[in-house]
């Protein structure tokens, strides 16, 4: 009984003030951005809007769902350099990408999607217009020279590089597209690791479960301990980085 009050209570308030908050936050960051495009360069604009999305972020998945889902981050790289950054992540759940509001808000960032978030209304086209990006809807020259570029203007690109959640805790194959780019631009990788949403919501549903969520932040993988490595080998060496974070984190809850 306890638990389905607690799981009542969680998804009706959360929703409930979504709903809410996101109609405000649109309507009123929207009028906003397009008053600053009147006055501001295109860059600025860009620039501003990727810092209101990370806020967005960080109040639908700390604050909303407060006090039955909580967050622990640990940064294991405090006190690098301020980036462009590779953010490689594992992928447990769809809540993922307001995960990443935490360990990037200092940053300028994008993320790397699959098809769907695309698909979501409002939030959707405010991503593409924030410059989000779909490899799977892009040529990989296209993709290339486009992260390429973002990287060269010092911002952030996070990316889910097995593609798709992982339907039994595993963190599974990576796809090789970021680990080119990184050879490419020889920025640094930083792995962060990600236990505990895999019920926040399930696979399949959108009932959210009360839990605690880890995000680990490794230290970054600079290009000189790469350089010499194939995609193949690069994509495995930070796929083995992650996957020995994950089971700590899971020994230890």
């Amino acid at each position: 009984m306890i638990r389905f009050l607690k799981l009542a209570y969680l998804n009706f308030t959360f929703y409930l003030f979504f709903i809410l908050f996101s109609s405000a936050a649109v309507t009123s960051c929207g009028v906003g951005i397009v008053l600053s495009a009147l006055v501001l360069s295109r860059r600025r604009v860009l620039r501003l809007l990727r810092r209101v999305i990370c806020w967005y972020g960080t109040v639908i998945i700390r604050i909303l769902p407060f006090p039955l889902v909580r967050i622990r981050y640990t940064n294991y790289a405090s006190g690098e350099d301020q980036g462009p950054f590779i953010f490689v992540c594992n992928h447990r759940s769809s809540s993922d990408p307001f995960l990443m509001a935490g360990p990037c808000r200092p940053y300028e960032c994008i993320q790397v999607v699959n098809v769907w978030p695309f698909r979501l209304p409002v939030l959707g086209l405010v991503a593409k217009i924030a410059g989000y990006l779909s490899v799977r809807e892009m040529p990989f020259e296209d993709f290339l020279k486009t992260t390429s570029k973002l990287l060269a203007e010092g911002v952030s690109v996070i990316v889910f590089p097995e593609g798709t959640r992982s339907r039994d805790n595993s963190v599974g194959q990576f796809h090789s597209a970021i680990f080119r780019v990184a050879l490419q631009t020889q920025r640094p990788i930083v792995p962060l690791c990600i236990t505990g949403n895999e019920r926040i919501p399930p696979v399949g549903s959108g009932i959210l479960e009360p839990g605690i969520i880890k995000i680990n932040r490794l230290k970054a993988v600079p290009w000189e301990t790469y350089r010499t490595f194939t995609p193949f080998k690069l994509k495995n060496f930070v796929r083995g980085m992650i996957i020995q974070e994950v089971a700590a984190m899971e020994k230890a809850l």
